[in-house]
């Protein structure tokens, strides 16, 4: 019975998507009326099958060998790659216009130009040694501004129980057309102050690790609420980079 159910589904959805394929091609020469009917059900259909193909492409990417794996110390408390590296998004592409725009979720890219010339686009990792099953690439072309950044924000996992005992690393995989100085700068807002602490991203290094001692620090461990990460780049214009992976986890440092 199930095989029956199995083998009358497989023709019920190629039927409907010979009908949608005649529709699209016959577009252009369709009634108003009727097309107007047409785009409202394929907007209706977009948005579950767009959620459909975002959720199964995750799972699919994560399913596969080094999908969720990480190159971690034994004593991390805490670790995350953001979703950008874990799995497709519905929005793969984005043309920057504004300071602040965002693509996914949790990463946004800030900037101090007028007329910015920056794409970003999500893209599937294709070296067998990266573990992200995604990657993010950025090209610049002009761009007169003096910073291009960006944001990552951690979830709130990140800032729970987060102590001046702590080290916070950044790992990132990244590939420049043209060399040019990056740095990880880690921000941490407690209460109505935001510790800031900058490290150089050695990412022409074998291991492109920061980490962030946070003893050197003056955060209130009470009052921490939010925690975010932003990747700097200087002198950015005419440039391609390909950041195949990053993520971000914490320890406890060892006691002297």
């Amino acid at each position: 019975m199930a095989s029956i159910r199995s083998v009358l589904g497989k023709l019920i959805a190629r039927r409907e998507l010979r009908r949608w394929r005649a529709r699209a091609e016959a577009a252009e020469d369709t009634h108003l009326s009727t097309l107007r009917g047409q785009v409202t059900q394929a907007r209706d259909l977009r948005g579950p099958l767009d959620a459909l193909i975002q959720v199964a492409d995750r799972r699919l990417a994560l399913s596969a060998p080094g999908g969720e794996a990480f190159d971690l110390p034994f004593d991390v408390d805490w670790s995350w790659r953001p979703e950008i590296w874990r799995g497709a998004l519905t929005r793969q592409g984005l043309t920057v216009l504004h300071s602040g725009e965002e693509l996914g979720a949790e990463v946004q890219l800030f900037h101090d130009c007028d007329w910015p010339e920056v794409i970003l686009h999500q893209m599937r990792n294709q070296r067998e040694d990266v573990l992200a099953p995604y990657c993010l690439r950025m090209e610049v072309f002009g761009f007169e501004g003096s910073f291009l950044s960006l944001a990552v924000n951690l979830p709130q996992e990140a800032a729970t129980g987060l102590t001046r005992r702590h080290l916070v690393s950044v790992s990132a995989d990244v590939t420049l057309e043209r060399p040019v100085p990056i740095y990880a700068r880690l921000n941490i807002k407690h209460g109505p102050n935001t510790e800031q602490l900058v490290e150089p991203l050695p990412w022409h290094s074998e291991e492109s690790l920061v980490e962030f001692d946070l003893a050197y620090s003056s955060i209130n461990e009470k009052r921490i609420e939010q925690v975010w990460v932003d990747i700097i780049f200087d002198d950015p214009a005419m440039n391609a980079v390909i950041l195949r992976d990053l993520t971000f986890s914490r320890r406890p440092r060892a006691e002297l």
